[in-house]
């Protein structure tokens, strides 16, 4: 069960399979999430809300036997950017949500630019692994809302 989750629903697995490296497989992940989270908007933001929390709950959870075995943070391990692209889109739909999704994976694809991300990394095992993404997703929050709130 741990593995399913952390690879969120095989997903963190479809890279290496189709090309031998897991490089990239958090945007697949992440992918996904923002397909539910899309779906989930219908339902407003506290649905979405809830999703997110689920999402950081189950990425701490799932991720513990991985980060101890693996020592760090696992390619296939996508769980935690699911919970930063839920945290990214509260309240968020269509062009904003996309806007949203695009700089939460910018600022965790490219940790060192955005104040906060890598110290959260550096917590070390689950929560580090979780934290460094829900950091993120504030950022995509914050322009998601922004952009939100412009037009």
């Amino acid at each position: 069960m741990h593995r399913l989750i952390a690879s969120w629903f095989g997903t963190g697995l479809i890279l290496a399979r189709v090309r031998g490296s897991h490089a990239g497989s958090g945007t697949v992940g992440a992918a996904l999430a923002l397909a539910m989270s899309l779906a989930l908007h219908r339902w407003g933001w506290a649905v979405q809300a809830a999703a997110a929390a689920a999402a950081i709950g189950l990425s701490v959870w799932s991720s513990r036997p991985f980060a101890e075995d693996e020592g760090g943070d696992p390619g296939w391990v996508v769980v935690d950017e699911a919970a930063g692209t839920f945290v990214a889109t509260i309240g968020l739909g269509g062009i904003p949500a996309l806007a949203a999704w695009a700089v939460f994976r910018i600022a965790d694809i490219f940790k060192t630019w955005f104040p906060g991300v890598a110290p959260a990394e550096a917590l070390g095992g689950p929560v580090g692994i979780t934290a460094d993404d829900v950091v993120a997703g504030l950022y995509g929050l914050a322009a998601g809302w922004a952009l939100n709130l412009l037009f």
